[in-house]
């Protein structure tokens, strides 16, 4: 993410950037046959839009390849959230006609550079794409929870069914559709991941939480070796790829434990939810992250 974290009131410029953004956005999910609300995979989206996704075990954000056979790069060292959100922003390069691009690591710093509308235009496209306005609306409604008002871990829970991070919901919530003020948003911020794997677990946790309850839409997550998944009371486990833990709160807890596609069977709710494991930082074509036993060369 880079100029969505900006601060500062939008301009009558990025105004139209962002909303060049948010139709190019709707055209991208119409193109691919998808609906202007449910959470996507970001890696099947650019399989249908005849862009190539590759892992590599390089320290950088993302790299877009413009050609006859257009391909995007990723680094596996990013945590998942952050790699499906660099893949949106690559795939806003493509559908903008920008040319090659490296986006290197983010930080501090760096998030003050100098102003670029095709960063901008690239973020914003990546921001309504991956959370669409329609389906945030209905994800917090269907709660009965307001954005103004929802707790840190309710916008953790939001942020997992559309398989972002809690901070980037955050971002999107203030500074694209302007849902939450600033000084809401930085008090937001000041909980870290960490601290909500915490309040769900109890005890604190080094691997990811993907946290699906009752009125979560998203057929599948995305997950690596090792990640925890909170599921709705009297879920089970239809094959051997995760781990059943015991739990005392509210939910059944998962452990990741090998690769392939494990299927979640929600009684309480008639939903099939489909896990799709890979490897930790794995490294190769997208669409193989999940499988076994494939040559992706």
């Amino acid at each position: 993410m880079t100029a969505l974290l900006r601060s500062a009131p939008m301009s009558s410029c990025t105004r139209e950037l962002a909303r060049v953004a948010l139709n190019e956005s709707i055209r991208a999910r119409e193109d691919a046959g998808l609906d202007l609300k449910s959470p996507v995979c970001i890696y099947d989206l650019c399989q249908r839009l005849g862009v190539t996704v590759r892992f590599h075990d390089i320290n950088m954000e993302g790299m877009y390849a413009k050609g006859p056979s257009p391909r995007i790069h990723l680094s596996s060292l990013r945590p998942m959230p952050r790699r499906a959100f660099n893949c949106a922003h690559e795939l806003g390069h493509h559908r903008f006609g920008h040319g090659s691009t490296i986006d290197e690591l983010q930080n501090e710093a760096r998030q003050h550079r100098e102003f670029s509308p095709d960063e901008f235009l690239a973020d914003a496209f990546a921001s309504y794409l991956l959370m669409p306005t329609l389906g945030l609306r209905s994800a917090f409604s269907v709660r009965g929870w307001q954005p103004e008002s929802a707790t840190p871990s309710q916008i953790y829970v939001a942020a997992c069914n559309f398989g972002v991070g809690y901070r980037t919901l955050v971002t999107h919530l203030a500074n694209g559709l302007r849902h939450i003020t600033q000084q809401r948003m930085k008090s937001l911020l000041r909980k870290t991941p960490q601290d909500l794997r915490t309040a769900f677990l109890g005890k604190p946790a080094s691997e990811a939480l993907i946290v699906c309850d009752r009125y979560s839409t998203a057929s599948s997550v995305e997950a690596e070796i090792g990640d925890w998944l909170l599921m709705p009371s009297g879920s089970v486990a239809a094959t051997d790829f995760l781990d059943s833990h015991e739990y005392s709160g509210k939910g059944r807890l998962f452990r990741a434990s090998r690769r392939g596609v494990a299927t979640i069977l929600c009684p309480t709710t008639f939903r099939r939810i489909d896990v799709r494991i890979a490897p930790r930082q794995f490294v190769g074509l997208s669409h193989f992250r999940h499988l076994e036993d494939e040559d992706d060369d």
